[in-house]
Formats: C-alpha cells, structure tokens, sequence
C-alpha cells in the first residue's frame, strides 16, 4: 500500500510530518490541496505529504505532526469520505497536541464552505488537536476557494484561493516547528 511505504519513508526522516489529507470530486480540493502543500514545502523544515483520504494508513496519521483536511461542500456538509477519514483517528492520545487545520472548496459563495471547515475543525478539537486557521481574517478558519458563482465561475479555482493556500501551508510548516521547539 502507497501510505505504507510513505509511513517507513517518514520514520527515517528526522523532520516533523505534514500530512495533507483531502478528497476531490472535481479536482479543486486536490488542486487546494496542492498549493497548501508548495507553501509547506516553502518553509522547508518540514516533511510535506498529500494524500487522497480513502486508504490513508493509520501509520501516517499516528507518524504526522500536524494534519491538514480538505473536502468539497457535500450538501453544506462535509464530503462522506473525509468524515469517514476523520472517524478513523485513534481515540489513543495519538492526536492530541497535533497541528490541525482545514480547507474547503465549493460551487457558491454562501455553499458551506465555512461550516465544512467549521466541522473538520471541531472534530480536531475533540481529539485534542492545536488548530490553527489561515493567515488573515480573510481566511479565519482556513483556505477555501469558490468555482460556480459570479464572479468566480470559470470552474476553477482562481489565483488568490490558490494563494490563500500555500499560506494556510506555510503558516502550519511554520507553527509545526514551533511547537515541536
């Protein structure tokens, strides 16, 4: 299994694990997904890892240092696959004092995308994770992007919802290392 190998790749690596995990009907959360993860790599202190959720080895959940979510808005709701990911966690401590943080994509301004981050927030916070949000007040709980809705309807993501992702990216790296100080 691919997280499998990724999990022994960890272990011999001494920096601290960002994992980035997301699930992505059309392709916009993982493209989230992405940019988080250049603006993680760009602090360079970190070991950064993006992964579908379906099939994530409980190995790399437990070797992560911090844990970045990402889903679609699914009825104003999280996507099935991602709160199937997050009802995996271990309920061991394994969690706890973790980095946390969240990202959402979605069709329309008023979709959910701030209650799915709200959600997989709240969700950290119950296992005993530090969660953090985006850089600014413009993105408080995290990165989101908008596809469908005037006038971000071109049906991808536009360039400053990629930019507030590799912030959101680079202020977990940061944070990461901060706290494992």
């Amino acid at each position: 299994m691919l997280t499998a190998q990724v999990a022994a790749q960890v272990q011999s690596d001494n920096r601290p694990l960002v994992l980035i995990a997301y699930y992505s009907e059309r392709g916009n959360t993982e493209k989230l997904a992405k940019a988080i993860s250049e603006g993680a790599t760009d602090v360079g202190t970190v070991r950064v890892v993006v992964l579908p959720v379906t099939g994530i080895d409980e190995s790399i959940i437990r070797a992560a240092a911090a844990l970045i979510v990402g889903s679609p808005v699914y009825n104003a709701a999280v996507a099935p696959p991602v709160q199937e990911f997050i009802n995996s966690w271990p309920f061991d401590g394994t969690m706890r004092n973790k980095i946390g943080a969240a990202f959402s994509t979605g069709g329309g301004i008023s979709a959910g995308e701030e209650h799915v981050m709200m959600s997989i927030l709240q969700s950290m916070l119950v296992f005993g994770m530090i969660v953090v949000g985006g850089e600014d007040w413009k993105s408080a709980f995290g990165a989101s992007g908008i596809t469908e809705e005037p006038p971000f309807h071109s049906g991808e993501l536009e360039p400053q919802f990629i930019e507030k992702g590799r912030a959101l990216g680079r202020r977990v790296a940061e944070l990461t290392m901060n706290v494992r100080r």
